[in-house]
């Protein structure tokens, strides 16, 4: 299939899908999807629903959407009502946009379970030293 940068899907306001949604390329949708959504680039119209989670490398939020969401690149629009965790590399959010859910950052998650390496216990041999804390930036 030969890639084209320049393509996109719509759904419009008076489709409604019941099933995951998978794009190569980026989506527009306005009318409601009751599945998971994965895609390359989405924006979501005010009146659009989205029941189900968000995978893509950008998203532009300014519907209603019922579970979590991934993402490199975050807009929420003041419009938009989110019910679920968020995890995103970079995140805008507009005043008066409504989010019930956790935030994560994506590049946190990783390192945390990194720093639990045996070398903590290993560079105190005789035990009396006091336990150093460090912080990963």
């Amino acid at each position: 299939m030969p890639s084209n940068s320049s393509t996109f899907s719509v759904i419009g306001s008076d489709v409604s899908i019941k099933g995951n949604v998978s794009a190569s390329a980026d989506l527009h949708v306005d009318g409601s999807v009751e599945g998971d959504i994965k895609c390359t680039s989405l924006v979501q119209g005010e009146t659009s629903l989205v029941t189900g989670g968000i995978m893509a490398e950008t998203a532009r939020l300014s519907g209603r959407v019922t579970g979590s969401i991934n993402v490199r690149e975050l807009v929420i629009l003041k419009s938009a009502q989110i019910e679920g965790d968020v995890h995103y590399d970079a995140l805008t959010i507009e005043q008066g946009a409504q989010v019930d859910g956790r935030f994560a950052p994506n590049d946190r998650r990783k390192p945390e379970a990194k720093p639990a390496a045996p070398k903590a216990s290993g560079a105190k041999p005789n035990g009396d030293e006091e336990p150093q804390l460090k912080i990963a930036q």
